[in-house]
This record gives structure tokens, C-alpha cells and sequence, in this order.
């Protein structure tokens, strides 16, 4: 799975000719409604993005492998996620309100009392 986040982050970057910085809020809002597992919330943002066919179906089975693996799964990618992108090394190339956005989008998955 951490994988498969890595080719997403890498497809959404040069896919959408973003910076990597500017690449991060969009990225993280897909990830996130994706590992919510409500496929209308997350076809909606993909909409935002003008996603293809089979993108939307790259997503789909995504969403359906964070489905299978309960909420340990989303817990435990969101906190792999939040350590590697809120690392110094990352947060160097973040603006203040862009660590503020991610922080805000990650704790949406962050299950309460763990």
C-alpha cells in the first residue's frame, strides 16, 4: 500500500504539472476521501481533477483495499503518511498554511482514544 501511495504522490505531481508543494493539498484531499471509503464523496473530489475511466477505477480499488483492511489500515497509513510528510526534511519545502492544510486533511483519518 505504502507503495502505491508513493506512485499516486508521483502521478498527481507530474500528471497535473504541479510542484511538489503545490501537488500536496490536492493529493492529500484525494487520499483522504479515498481512504474515507464513501466512493461518492471521493468520485466527487476526483471530479475536481477532471479524472479519467480508469483513474477513477485506479481509485476504486484503492478504496476498496482500505475498505478490507478496517479502520486499523486507515489509521495506520494516516500515521506513516503524517510522519513522512511532516518529517524536517519535507516540512522544509512547505509553507506554513500548507502544513496547516495537510494536518487538517490527515486528521480526518485519525481514529479518536488511539
Amino acid at each position: 500500500m505504502k507503495g502505491t501511495l508513493l506512485l499516486i504522490a508521483l502521478l498527481v505531481t507530474g500528471e497535473l504539472g504541479f510542484q511538489t508543494t503545490e501537488a500536496c493539498i490536492p493529493l492529500f484531499e484525494v487520499l483522504t476521501t479515498t481512504a474515507i471509503g464513501n466512493k461518492q464523496i471521493m468520485n466527487a473530489v476526483l471530479t475536481k481533477f477532471d479524472a479519467t475511466d480508469g483513474e477513477r477505477k485506479g481509485f476504486e480499488k484503492i478504496q476498496e483495499c482500505y475498505n478490507e483492511g478496517g479502520l486499523k489500515t486507515k489509521f495506520l497509513d494516516s500515521t506513516v503518511l503524517q510522519t513522512i510528510t511532516l518529517s524536517p526534511q519535507c516540512r522544509k519545502y512547505y509553507t506554513i498554511d500548507t502544513i496547516e492544510k495537510i494536518k487538517a486533511l490527515l486528521s480526518k483519518l485519525n481514529i479518536p482514544g488511539k
